[in-house]
């Protein structure tokens, strides 16, 4: 029942959108930021990161988002509180929102694949993440 749940819901929620491409099942998983692009058009392309996120969703679309440090065994260890998010339909768009004890904030998917994550937030800063690929040393 959960799957099928789970299932009409995408189904709702692509074809609500403007991008019927978009699997929101995609957003679960582990993602590494690849670059920003500021509103006035600069842009920071990070080549190392420090943390990943860790995002998940379940049947509801509600979930949540934490920052993870990874060592070279690939552990993964939290290094905040868990960003509270759910996926809504607002305005023919495809948002996460969330909710942090202290602040709210949208953000609308421009791009989801199993590979790529592309956001924009209210101020018109671009984030493109990338599917984090764990260490194989």
């Amino acid at each position: 029942m959960k799957h099928l749940i789970l299932i009409l819901s995408v189904i709702f929620l692509s074809s609500c959108s403007s991008s019927p491409e978009i699997n929101i099942s995609n957003l679960n998983g582990y993602w590494e930021i690849e670059e920003v692009i500021q509103s006035d058009g600069t842009s920071h392309i990070y080549k190392i990161n420090e943390t990943i996120d860790f995002i998940t969703l379940n049947d509801s679309l509600s979930g949540y988002r934490q920052k993870m440090k990874t060592d070279a065994d690939n552990n993964y260890t939290p290094v905040t509180t868990k960003e509270a998010l759910k996926v809504i339909t607002e305005n023919d768009s495809l948002k996460i929102k969330y909710h942090t004890p202290f602040s709210e904030w949208k953000e609308t998917i421009i791009e989801l694949n199993k590979d790529r994550l592309k956001v924009v937030n209210q101020h018109q800063n671009v984030y493109i993440y990338k599917r984090y690929i764990p260490l194989n040393l």
